[in-house]
Parts: structure tokens; sequence; C-alpha cells
């Protein structure tokens, strides 16, 4: 059976790392955790990838790939796009797990297709496969307080009164994938979406 690409966005290095522009990365550092599979960079791909299988033991655990891409946000489309023809992977099995500003830290949502909603990587993705249909794990990091840049926002590290609560979203985040690729989007929906 054709396997799931799981694509956590974020921006490359650690500088990077505890941005919320990153949490895509570390939501599927989660899935790989929990997995008990590591990252490696294959030639030729411009992505971090691990390969293993997520889901209850036997017939229901669906085969992943996780990939974490090494080029900065506005260029992730062109890694996504090498990522699906290597792995042979049509973009209806695709899942984008990526910060967004429009939803309150702490909640998620969960879909299938739309738009790009001004997020630089999701444009990047939208145009380099040429279509926009593909499951997202939106991740709720809020809007800058008062007029606070976007992009400096999104920059920045999240405060120490919001770790805890992003410690468990990252977790509920993973849960989320998991069971958009085991039970489908509608349940998942149901379950996570606040």
């Amino acid at each position: 059976m054709e396997p799931w690409l799981i694509v956590g966005l974020g921006n490359p290095g650690p500088a990077y790392a505890a941005h919320r522009h990153s949490i895509g990365y570390a939501v599927v550092d989660e899935l790989a955790r929990r997995m008990g599979i590591r990252f490696g960079a294959p030639r030729g791909l411009r992505a971090e990838v691990a390969e293993g299988r997520l889901g209850p033991i036997g017939p229901q655990a669906r085969r992943v790939v996780l990939a974490k891409s090494r080029t900065f946000m506005n260029e992730t489309g062109g890694a996504v796009a090498g990522l699906l023809k290597y792995f042979k992977i049509t973009p209806d099995r695709l899942v984008v797990v990526h910060d967004e500003l429009d939803i309150e830290p702490g909640q998620l949502r969960n879909k299938f297709g739309g738009g790009d909603n001004g997020h630089n990587g999701l444009k990047s993705i939208r145009k380099s496969l040429g279509t926009g249909d593909f499951y997202r794990v939106r991740f709720g990091v809020g809007r800058p307080p008062d007029r606070q840049d976007p992009a400096d926002f999104l920059l920045s590290n999240f405060s120490a009164s919001d770790r805890d609560l992003i410690a468990g979203e990252v977790a509920r985040a993973a849960d989320a994938v998991e069971s958009l690729l085991t039970v489908g989007l509608d349940r998942t929906q149901t379950a996570y979406n606040s």
C-alpha cells in the first residue's frame, strides 16, 4: 500500500528550532520519537526523512515517511515535490503540519484542501504541486501582540508561560496525525478540532 508523507514545516538549523514558525518540526519529531525511528538525510533530497509504521500494531498500522525540509519556509514546495516523487506518493496522501496565526495557542484544526492563508510554506507547496488538495494539521500560535510584525512574531520563541501548553499541544497534534491516518478526517475533526 502507498505510504503517507507527513511533512512538518519549519526553518532548518538550531537558531530556528524553538520558533513558532518551526512547530511542524516539533510535531514530526514527536512522531519519530513515538515510532522509535531516526531522521537521516538521503542524497538528492532536500529534507531529513524517517520511515516507519504509525498507528496500532497489525494491519491498521500505516506506512509513513516523516519529513522536515532542509530549505527555508518559502522554498519548501520544491523539497515536498521531490519527496512525493521519490517515494511515489500522491498529494492526497500528504499531511502538512504547520503553524497558524488565525488559531489561538492550544488549539488545532484538521482539514483537507484550501488556500494558503498567507502562509509562505503552504504557498510554496501549492505552487510546486499545482494543487492545494492535501491534508493539513494547523497548529494555533495566535496573533502577535500589539502591533508586532507577524513575521517577527513567527520567528520568535514561545513565551515561557506558553511552553507547557505548547508541549501538550505538540503531543496532541501528533495524536491528530495518527488519527487522521487510521480513522479518517471526519472522526479526527470531531476529536481534535478546537
